[in-house]
């Protein structure tokens, strides 16, 4: 069981809207080696290419993908269903995954499918998402994005995923990711100065994020440990 304990958190990461994997992945391993060296992280591309101007073209170069479409008041969505199975379908070949790590898009996403998976209206082939980190996030049936019919239940209970939220100050999204907050069960939270991006951790975020990484340790050592005594019985 030692092994199993100790093993890294297995993440699939889910970029921002039209930006892509190797965008995000580039960000991302800004953190510190402290924080790196403990997950283990697997970057995905979107399924679809961006259908317009990309927010990332003066910083990254294309190609650059999006998760889903949604009209300009974000009230219907398109080719959402085919996202999801997207997704699990890359799960069942890459995984097992543990968690996810989403930005913009990918975070509106991330937050919404330990809902879904409950009620078993995604990810139903794999197993129980056991965490989330969550950056520059949002709710669907917020303010904002209006609920997709799959994602209308995802939060009538308080989510008890333990999940880490990372948020700007000058973010655009900075009051829904903030609201947030509120539907799941005791969140980490790390608050930075900038705006919509994936920000570099400073020591005080780094101890945050260091915290999270215990905490979800220990979440998957008992689901392993319950898969190992139910192996044995």
């Amino acid at each position: 069981m030692e092994n199993q304990i100790q093993r890294k958190p297995r993440i699939l990461c889910l970029h921002g809207f039209r930006t892509s994997a190797e965008i995000l992945k580039r960000q991302v391993l800004r953190w510190p080696a402290a924080v790196l060296d403990k997950l283990d992280l697997v970057f995905l591309d979107a399924p679809y290419p961006a259908q317009g101007k990309s927010g990332v073209e003066r910083f990254f170069d294309p190609p650059y993908y999006e998760w889903f479409q949604a009209t300009e008041d974000f009230t219907e969505y398109t080719n959402f269903e085919e996202c999801l199975a997207f997704i699990e379908d890359n799960m069942i070949k890459s995984g097992p995954f543990d968690g996810f790590l989403g930005f913009s898009q990918g975070a509106l996403l991330s937050a919404a499918l330990p809902g879904m998976q409950r009620d078993g209206l995604a990810l139903t082939r794999v197993p129980r998402i056991k965490f989330l980190i969550i950056i520059s996030g949002a709710k669907f049936g917020g303010p904002k994005f209006a609920h997709h019919k799959l994602t209308s239940n995802a939060y009538s209970s308080p989510l008890e995923c333990p999940s880490l939220h990372i948020t700007g100050e000058t973010d655009f999204m900075k009051q829904e990711s903030t609201s947030l907050l509120e539907y799941f069960v005791d969140p980490f939270v790390i608050n930075h100065p900038k705006g919509h991006t994936i920000p570099e951790l400073d020591e005080k975020s780094t101890e945050v994020m260091l915290g999270f990484i215990e905490r979800i340790q220990k979440t998957m050592a008992t689901a392993d440990e319950q898969i190992y005594l139910n192996a044995d019985t």
